[in-house]
């Protein structure tokens, strides 16, 4: 059986594609035509000796083995991308302050200061976990360089739009509905100003279903301790759901639906340079990752444009 040996050109062009749900886009972010990418498209199916695409409607989606594909492509990539930063930037010093929500401060954190850290040692990294109007005063006042925040009724002079992911109704996975047809929903929500605890009561609000708040929290912790012990629902995102809670299907439930929410990079300065600039570099990317892989997922059937 001969060795097979994948261009990691090509497969960035397929994952790009993938993550931005355009292969047109993706050729556009890459500066190729149309065509060139479609060839290297089809240079990658030879490759692999297994198509990895099929027609969806007017699009195209992935097979099982370009899902497979898929998730190697991106550890090649990393480790690629990985070894050039360590080689260009090994004497990169410095220190870098990073803000984030808690619902990035477990794997989202993990993985991007572990990237980091292997490639730029002598870099030391600050990092503090706070809600929105916190991080976006931090970065306003200077006390930090970067901040992954929600967009909301504030902002920042350098904010950079990375993507939306979709709020959604986050109950216990191993209890019932906590609450009886007829009396008002119970909410377990963060204390206020909340975008989510807003985005929950104007949903209900809007669809005339009462409801009352059963807990608040001044952590995300106290919110999934609260859902999970089947004391009422709350609205969050896929991002970082702990296990025992589930994704609760809104159309089946009769739950009103939900809107996308922003997520935003915001900067302390217009022009990054250093071991701010790099950081910021990895966390696009695994934001990237992190929205339209497992943690907010896309369905096999759901098509990407082609053109």
């Amino acid at each position: 059986m001969r060795r097979v040996t994948f261009d990691l050109d090509v497969l960035r062009t397929y994952v790009l594609g993938i993550e931005l749900g355009s292969f047109a886009r993706a050729a556009d972010r890459l500066g190729r035509s149309t065509s060139a990418v479609s060839s290297q498209l089809k240079k990658l199916e030879d490759q692999a000796g297994t198509p990895l695409l099929h027609k969806a409607g007017r699009g195209l989606a992935m097979t099982e083995a370009g899902e497979t594909l898929l998730g190697y492509a991106r550890r090649m990539l990393e480790l690629n991308d990985e070894a050039a930063a360590a080689i260009r930037g090994a004497e990169l010093e410095g220190w870098v302050r990073l803000g984030l929500q808690e619902d990035f401060g477990e794997g989202l954190l993990q993985e991007v200061l572990g990237q980091f850290a292997r490639a730029h040692p002598k870099v030391r990294v600050e990092v503090r976990i706070a809600r929105n109007a916190e991080l976006l005063e931090r970065v306003t006042s200077g006390r930090l360089d970067l901040a992954l925040a929600w967009a909301g009724n504030q902002d920042t002079p350098h904010a950079e739009r990375l993507g939306e992911v979709p709020m959604r109704w986050i109950g216990a996975a191993d209890r019932d509905i906590p609450f009886p047809t007829g009396e008002p929903w119970p909410l377990v929500a963060l204390e206020a100003p909340c975008l989510l605890r807003t985005a929950a009561t104007n949903a209900l609000d809007s669809a005339g279903i009462p409801w009352r708040v059963a807990i608040t929290s001044p952590s995300l912790a106290g919110i999934w301790a609260g859902v999970s012990a089947g004391l009422g629902v709350t609205v969050r995102t896929p991002i970082g759901l702990p296990p025992g809670l589930r994704l609760m299907n809104a159309d089946e439930l009769g739950m009103p639906p939900l809107p996308h929410l922003p997520l935003m990079l915001h900067r302390s300065d217009d022009v990054l340079a250093g071991a701010t600039a790099r950081l910021a570099e990895i966390l696009r990317a695994e934001v990237m990752t992190l929205i339209t892989a497992d943690a907010v997922p896309r369905t096999k059937a759901s098509p990407l444009a082609y053109s």
